[in-house]
């Protein structure tokens, strides 16, 4: 695990939290691919179910966008 996850908090938001850190510091520059439901789950160790509620809190908060069949990418910042 790459990162110690508080399991008295939930821990959806905790690793909403560490892709959003990633995305911040160039990990995962804008148009790059995030990693799957499936690479979550076993990166943080934790049920598939809750990678999906990840992927779905970022790609409503505009932080994500999906392309069918290609997968889940950082989505494009508008400029401040």
């Amino acid at each position: 695990m790459s990162k110690d996850l508080d399991r008295t908090r939930a821990v959806w938001r905790q690793i909403a939290a560490v892709i959003v850190e990633r995305i911040e510091d160039g990990t995962y520059p804008a148009g790059s691919r995030v990693p799957s439901v499936v690479e979550l789950s076993a990166e943080f160790e934790v049920a598939s179910s809750t990678a999906q509620k990840v992927m779905a809190h970022l790609k409503k908060e505009g932080v994500v966008r999906t392309e069918v069949g290609l997968g889940t990418f950082v989505a494009d910042r508008p400029a401040d």
